[in-house]
């Protein structure tokens, strides 16, 4: 993309101080503290009735908060009126007027705020998301993809401070999606404005945010960089929510200062102390699918790692790049494993017995003293009791 240093201006820092949000018989947002610096692309993540979209529009002044404010630049803007706000807003839905050109869209707000060479700045706009040679059509002559362009320009060409983004990519596919999502970064950086971008899609959010929080029940779990939340997630809710994890409940037995030493189900798993939540009784530690090995023969005990199995297999998928297997553990839930596919075909099959090992400093040891292993094998028992049932006959 062309450089546009004319929309390079710095965005605003965005900070919300002790927000609570209550509905009649529902609390939608518990207490909120967040401080977002100016020009950063900031995601908040979450599933649905976690309070993010209830956080966006208390932002965009489209609620009122119970109690605790909102300032924008420093500014406290609680008590003022959308307009009034230097926030934008991109929807899912665009939005966009279906009688006027695509040039007129962009136009249509300079326009009515009587800002003068509206049309020259929003041809500007236009060239920013590489659609000014289609300015003079119309919305529905456009792609799903274009559409979305044209929503993001008539956001940005009015220079807001803060950018809100919700669920801005929902209703593309998915190929068009990630394409949008590498834009959508670019045209940030470019464009130097802060943006707020509000999504349930964990994918969306680490490849295009600097920082990410994930929250639920109208909390913030953890907030940080998203290789950081990744690699050491703090809480269950995150492990499960930000990627997949397997997860054990296990009883401490024994530390250094570097390493805490764990029982489960009569195998010994080791978790660094650096990245342990908790030291002492019962724990839940973790390690992500694609850092386990799955072999066929016990492996050999070696300093660094730990051992799981013997596992049976009950579920082989082959998706192109990787296998993912599920490996039925005794004393566990069902552990996953992430497979490259370095040769062709996957390297075990339904019902064979394996072995499970992976780099102490892989594992994770989170704030949760408990872990519901009922839920984590609810999605699995009833195909579990069929393999089974299958490898008896």
């Amino acid at each position: 993309m062309a450089d546009h240093g004319a929309f390079a201006e710095a965005g605003a820092d965005l900070e919300l101080v002790g927000i609570q949000k209550r509905f009649p018989g529902f609390t939608a947002i518990e207490e909120l503290d967040l401080t977002i610096p100016a020009g950063s692309f900031f995601a908040l993540l979450g599933p649905s009735g976690c309070g993010k979209t209830t956080t966006l529009r208390l932002v965009a002044g489209l609620e009122d908060p119970t109690a605790g404010k909102i300032l924008i630049g420093g500014k406290d803007v609680s008590a003022l009126k959308p307009h009034k706000r230097q926030v934008n807003t991109v929807f899912q839905s665009y939005a966009l007027f279906p009688h006027m050109s695509v040039l007129e869209n962009v136009a249509f707000g300079l326009r009515r705020r009587k800002i003068g060479d509206a049309v020259a700045k929003a041809h500007e706009a236009l060239r920013l998301v590489e659609l000014d040679h289609i300015s003079d059509r119309k919305p529905a002559q456009l792609s799903g993809g274009q559409q979305q362009r044209v929503a993001l320009a008539r956001a940005v060409v009015n220079r807001p401070a803060l950018l809100l983004l919700d669920e801005p990519l929902g209703a593309l596919d998915l190929k068009l999606r990630r394409q949008m999502q590498q834009e959508l970064k670019q045209i940030q950086q470019e464009v130097g404005l802060t943006f707020l971008h509000v999504t349930h899609d964990q994918e969306e959010a680490m490849t295009m945010a600097d920082t990410v929080a994930v929250m639920n029940k109208g909390r913030i779990e953890q907030m940080g960089a998203p290789e950081e939340l990744y690699e050491l997630p703090r809480t269950v809710f995150v492990a499960n929510f930000l990627g997949q994890s397997n997860l054990f409940q296990v009883e401490v037995a024994g530390s250094t200062d570097q390493v805490i030493h764990t029982d489960c189900a009569g195998a010994r798993l080791s978790v660094p102390r650096a990245r342990s939540e908790r030291d002492s009784g019962t724990i839940t530690i973790g390690v992500r699918p694609e850092k386990l090995m799955l072999t066929k023969e016990p492996p050999a005990p070696e300093a660094g790692r730990n051992v799981v199995g013997p596992g049976r297999i009950m579920d082989v998928s082959f998706i192109g790049v990787s296998t993912q297997y599920t490996v039925d553990v005794p004393g566990s839930a069902p552990v996953h494993v992430f497979a490259q596919n370095l040769q062709a075909g996957p390297v075990a099959h339904l019902g064979e017995e394996v072995w499970l090992s992976w780099l102490i400093e892989h594992t994770f040891g989170l704030a949760d003293d408990r872990l519901d292993t009922g839920a984590l094998t609810a999605d699995f028992s009833t195909r579990a009791i069929a393999t089974r049932a299958a490898l008896a006959e």
